[in-house]
Protein backbone atom coordinates (compact mmCIF):
# COMPACT_ATOMS: atom_id res chain seq x y z
CA UNK A 1 0.00 0.00 0.00
CA UNK A 2 2.81 2.44 0.86
CA UNK A 3 4.49 1.68 -2.46
CA UNK A 4 1.40 2.80 -4.39
CA UNK A 5 1.57 6.17 -2.61
CA UNK A 6 4.87 6.82 -4.40
CA UNK A 7 2.76 7.56 -7.48
CA UNK A 8 1.48 11.08 -7.92
CA UNK A 9 -2.21 11.50 -7.11
CA UNK A 10 -2.49 8.30 -5.10
CA UNK A 11 -2.90 9.28 -1.47
CA UNK A 12 -3.43 6.91 1.45
CA UNK A 13 -7.19 6.70 0.89
CA UNK A 14 -6.75 5.87 -2.80
CA UNK A 15 -4.08 3.27 -2.07
CA UNK A 16 -6.24 1.55 0.55
CA UNK A 17 -9.21 1.58 -1.81
CA UNK A 18 -7.21 0.11 -4.70
CA UNK A 19 -5.58 -2.61 -2.59
CA UNK A 20 -8.89 -3.51 -0.92
CA UNK A 21 -10.71 -3.80 -4.24
CA UNK A 22 -8.00 -5.57 -6.22
CA UNK A 23 -6.53 -7.82 -3.56
CA UNK A 24 -3.49 -9.76 -4.74
CA UNK A 25 -1.89 -8.08 -7.76
CA UNK A 26 -0.14 -11.29 -8.84
CA UNK A 27 -3.46 -12.74 -10.06
CA UNK A 28 -3.24 -10.38 -13.04
CA UNK A 29 -0.66 -11.81 -15.43
CA UNK A 30 -0.32 -8.58 -17.40
CA UNK A 31 -1.28 -4.91 -17.12
CA UNK A 32 -3.89 -5.45 -19.84
CA UNK A 33 -5.67 -8.02 -17.68
CA UNK A 34 -5.84 -5.48 -14.86
CA UNK A 35 -7.14 -2.82 -17.23
CA UNK A 36 -9.80 -5.24 -18.44
CA UNK A 37 -10.78 -6.09 -14.87
CA UNK A 38 -11.17 -2.38 -14.13
CA UNK A 39 -13.28 -1.86 -17.27
CA UNK A 40 -10.82 0.63 -18.74
CA UNK A 41 -10.50 -0.97 -22.16
CA UNK A 42 -12.37 0.41 -25.16
CA UNK A 43 -15.56 -1.28 -26.26
CA UNK A 44 -15.56 -2.68 -29.76
CA UNK A 45 -18.20 -3.21 -32.43
CA UNK A 46 -16.56 -5.00 -35.34
CA UNK A 47 -17.95 -6.86 -38.29
CA UNK A 48 -16.03 -7.98 -41.36
CA UNK A 49 -13.51 -5.35 -42.39
CA UNK A 50 -15.21 -2.63 -40.30
CA UNK A 51 -13.75 -1.96 -36.84
CA UNK A 52 -15.26 0.55 -34.41
CA UNK A 53 -13.95 1.28 -30.96
CA UNK A 54 -16.10 3.11 -28.48
CA UNK A 55 -15.84 4.39 -24.93
CA UNK A 56 -14.51 2.30 -22.05
CA UNK A 57 -16.55 -0.78 -21.14
CA UNK A 58 -17.00 0.08 -17.43
CA UNK A 59 -17.53 -3.66 -16.95
CA UNK A 60 -15.19 -4.09 -14.02
CA UNK A 61 -14.61 -2.86 -10.53
CA UNK A 62 -16.10 0.64 -10.36
CA UNK A 63 -14.60 1.63 -7.00
CA UNK A 64 -11.00 0.97 -8.03
CA UNK A 65 -11.64 2.56 -11.44
CA UNK A 66 -12.99 5.69 -9.78
CA UNK A 67 -9.97 5.90 -7.44
CA UNK A 68 -7.63 5.75 -10.44
CA UNK A 69 -9.62 8.38 -12.35
CA UNK A 70 -9.51 10.69 -9.34
CA UNK A 71 -5.75 10.14 -9.06
CA UNK A 72 -5.25 10.80 -12.79
CA UNK A 73 -6.33 14.44 -12.42
CA UNK A 74 -3.00 15.14 -10.67
CA UNK A 75 -1.14 14.56 -13.93
CA UNK A 76 -2.56 17.75 -15.46
CA UNK A 77 0.27 19.61 -13.71
CA UNK A 78 3.94 19.54 -14.76
CA UNK A 79 6.10 16.67 -13.51
CA UNK A 80 7.96 17.37 -10.28
CA UNK A 81 8.54 15.77 -6.92
CA UNK A 82 6.72 17.87 -4.36
CA UNK A 83 7.51 17.69 -0.66
CA UNK A 84 4.35 15.62 -0.15
CA UNK A 85 5.45 13.01 -2.67
CA UNK A 86 9.01 13.04 -1.32
CA UNK A 87 7.70 12.38 2.19
CA UNK A 88 5.55 9.49 0.97
CA UNK A 89 8.54 7.99 -0.87
CA UNK A 90 10.83 7.83 2.17
CA UNK A 91 11.70 4.26 3.04
CA UNK A 92 10.72 2.84 -0.36
CA UNK A 93 13.07 0.95 -2.66
CA UNK A 94 14.93 2.81 -5.39
CA UNK A 95 13.20 0.76 -8.09
CA UNK A 96 9.76 1.82 -6.80
CA UNK A 97 10.77 5.48 -6.68
CA UNK A 98 12.26 5.26 -10.19
CA UNK A 99 9.08 3.65 -11.49
CA UNK A 100 6.97 6.39 -9.90
CA UNK A 101 9.12 9.08 -11.52
CA UNK A 102 8.94 7.31 -14.90
CA UNK A 103 5.15 7.22 -14.54
CA UNK A 104 5.00 10.89 -13.67
CA UNK A 105 7.12 11.93 -16.66
CA UNK A 106 5.17 9.76 -19.09
CA UNK A 107 1.68 10.60 -17.84
CA UNK A 108 2.24 14.36 -17.51
CA UNK A 109 3.64 14.49 -21.04
CA UNK A 110 0.76 12.39 -22.37
CA UNK A 111 -1.76 14.67 -20.67
CA UNK A 112 -0.18 17.72 -22.33
CA UNK A 113 -0.10 16.03 -25.76
CA UNK A 114 -3.74 14.98 -25.60
CA UNK A 115 -4.80 18.42 -24.34
CA UNK A 116 -2.91 20.05 -27.22
CA UNK A 117 -4.99 17.95 -29.64
CA UNK A 118 -8.11 19.53 -28.16
CA UNK A 119 -9.59 16.39 -26.59
CA UNK A 120 -12.21 16.63 -23.90
CA UNK A 121 -10.53 16.79 -20.45
CA UNK A 122 -12.63 13.94 -19.08
CA UNK A 123 -11.51 11.67 -21.93
CA UNK A 124 -7.90 12.66 -21.28
CA UNK A 125 -8.21 11.79 -17.61
CA UNK A 126 -9.67 8.37 -18.38
CA UNK A 127 -6.82 7.68 -20.81
CA UNK A 128 -4.30 8.72 -18.14
CA UNK A 129 -6.07 6.55 -15.55
CA UNK A 130 -5.81 3.57 -17.89
CA UNK A 131 -2.06 4.02 -18.22
CA UNK A 132 -1.76 4.70 -14.49
CA UNK A 133 -3.32 1.30 -13.84
CA UNK A 134 -0.39 -0.23 -15.74
CA UNK A 135 2.06 1.48 -13.40
CA UNK A 136 -0.03 0.37 -10.40
CA UNK A 137 0.25 -3.19 -11.73
CA UNK A 138 4.03 -2.89 -12.08
CA UNK A 139 4.43 -1.64 -8.52
CA UNK A 140 2.06 -4.32 -7.28
CA UNK A 141 4.18 -6.99 -8.96
CA UNK A 142 7.45 -5.70 -7.51
CA UNK A 143 6.28 -5.30 -3.91
CA UNK A 144 5.76 -8.36 -1.74
CA UNK A 145 2.49 -8.35 0.24
CA UNK A 146 2.90 -8.12 4.00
Amino acid sequence: MCALQALRGISAIHAVRIVAELGDFTRFVSPRKLMGYLGMIPSEDSSGSRRRQGSITKAGNSSARRALVEAAWAYAHPARVTWVIARRQTGLTKSTIDLAWKAQLRLCARFRRLAARGLNRNKIVVAIARELSGFVWAIGQSVKPT
